[in-house]
């Protein structure tokens, strides 16, 4: 039962040594924007040097960037699930874990009696918002979209949903406001016709093949909502309507505090920038794809100035996981642009490229301008942070996994707040562990894709690490080594580019991995 949250959350109340506020009008409000598959090194303020961002470069500056942040997954859904929840993505799925992208029509990956980070913010007053990507699913089974998309986003602690409800590579392709397809006409339903049925679907906006892998659409009917949808328009689309939730709620009689969840689907494939940034960047399309997200954010930051809330506004900006080696990755390698910076790796994979991502946080008055922090975080801890934030404690929060690190955010703690961390691939037998300086990955490889031929959209493991010139002890010639060892182990302290596998020299330290590992499996 839903009150049952409400009444659990309201007796976890307590003191805390970093209740910042009591009284609405104190309270902060948030911002996190959460990209999609946006990489380590695609930032300027993270070394890019053939891409551009001048609107989040600014946001570092008056903020603080992370440089050990992490994605509890190297996968889009689970990722997404851990930022909601506070839960690793082992724990979903009544325990067996979320592991790939949410299919089309999957149920809600989330319990509506879960707490979640729409809970905590709707039970201390604030007025909250998601709008984006989804990927987590609705209703209580398989989702045939013959019907109200419930429960949903509505019924995990959001006022307002508005986005796109799988991912922009994936149908249906059409905008979802709160529980219904935007656009629908009863004469005109949406109609899920699944696979291999190109003559009865309905047409999407054309995109050419250097633009990336998009699957095709499965869904019938709907014409109106389906033509309201443009690739080429959805940056757009999304930065108005947070603008629009943003000035609406600052403009209230009422006025609450806000909470807005801001899910981009940019820089997910395919890469479809607006005209006004395509060309723009010196990193193909995928370049101009990163540029037009920057302009995403400025446009929200531009809204906080205009209605006056800048300085009592805390924005979040990260990404679900790390860069992914599709075409358009590629093809930004090609032109000189390291996606990942020099970390090993890539989206879907262990290897620190594949979840270790930008984190950027800004709030005036309390973040100091212009920092810079190595604290070991994760989007898992979210949750536990903002129940923090919002005067209500984190302890005894049952099957939580998110640690509160507002003191990372706001000071400058000098021990490490998270001693360990679990991390996710795609491969439930790489599921992997981060204990202080060390990584442990209990097999061979990343766990991740494994593309390695020109025409495959999937680039990952040995042969993409040998694409950009990456280096690893374990690989040779884009496969790995005979003799390789049968798991790894890393001193991230030391080779934070996972250049050299120390698991044959530390046998007492993989024991011990091995064993903290195992307890999180039972």
């Amino acid at each position: 039962m839903k009150d049952l949250k409400l009444i659990i959350s309201a007796i976890v109340l307590g003191i805390n040594a970093f209740v910042f506020a009591q009284q609405s009008d104190d309270k902060p409000n948030v911002i996190v924007i959460n990209a999609d598959d946006l990489g380590y090194g695609d930032l300027s303020c993270y070394g890019a040097t053939k891409i551009h961002t001048p609107h989040i470069d600014k946001l570092a500056s008056e903020g603080k960037m992370f440089t050990d942040a992490h994605s509890a997954s190297a996968v889009c859904t689970p990722s997404r699930y851990a930022l909601i929840t506070g839960q690793y993505p082992i724990r979903g799925n009544a325990g067996k874990g979320i592991w790939g992208p949410a299919p089309v029509t999957s149920e809600l990956l989330i319990n509506p009696e879960q707490l979640t980070i729409g809970d905590v913010f709707k039970n201390s007053g604030y007025a909250t918002a998601v709008i984006g990507k989804w990927h987590l699913g609705f209703g209580k089974e398989k989702n045939k979209w013959d019907n109200a998309l419930s429960p949903g986003p509505n019924d995990l602690g959001f006022d307002y949903y508005y986005g796109v409800p799988v991912v922009n590579s994936a149908p249906p392709y059409v905008y979802v406001e709160n529980d219904h397809v935007v656009g629908t006409d009863p004469n005109d339903p949406l109609v899920y016709v699944g696979r291999g049925k190109k003559e009865l679907v309905t047409p999407i906006t054309p995109i050419p093949e250097e633009a990336s892998v998009r699957s095709p659409n499965m869904f019938s009917g709907a014409t109106a909502a389906h033509q309201l949808y443009n690739d080429y328009t959805v940056g757009t689309v999304l930065a108005g309507k947070a603008v629009d939730w943003i000035t609406e709620k600052t403009e209230a009689k009422n006025q609450a505090p806000f909470f807005l969840y801001l899910a981009t689907t940019h820089i997910h494939h395919p890469f479809t920038p607006g005209k006004n940034f395509q060309g723009k960047s010196d990193a193909d399309l995928y370049g101009d794809f990163v540029q037009e997200l920057d302009w995403m954010v400025g446009e929200v930051l531009s809204a906080l100035e205009k209605q006056g809330v800048t300085e009592n506004t805390l924005v979040i900006f990260t990404s679900d996981n790390g860069a992914m080696m599709n075409l358009g990755g590629r093809n930004a390698v090609k032109a000189g642009h390291k996606i990942n910076g020099n970390l090993l790796g890539f989206k879907f994979g262990v290897w620190e490229g594949g979840h270790r991502v930008p984190f950027i946080a800004k709030w005036p008055g309390k973040i100091a301008p212009g920092t810079l922090s190595d604290q070991l975080i994760c989007n898992v801890d979210m949750l536990a942070t903002f129940m923090v934030l919002t005067g209500q404690s984190q302890h005894n929060l049952e099957n939580s996994d998110s640690v509160n690190v507002l003191p990372a955010l706001v000071g400058d703690p000098k021990e490490n707040i998270r001693k360990e961390l679990l991390l996710a691939p795609r491969r439930e037998r790489h599921l992997s562990l981060r204990k202080g300086k060390w990584m442990y990955i209990p097999a061979q490889g990343s766990g991740g894709f494994t593309g390695h031929k020109p025409k495959q959209h999937a680039w990952g493991g040995p042969a993409a690490v040998a694409l950009v010139g990456g280096v690893n002890s374990d690989l040779e010639n884009g496969q790995i080594k005979e003799d390789a060892p049968k798991a790894q182990l890393y001193n991230l302290e030391d080779d934070k580019y996972q250049t050299i596998n120390v698991y044959d020299e530390f046998p007492e330290v993989v024991k011990e991995m091995k064993a903290a590992l195992e307890a999180y499996k039972h």
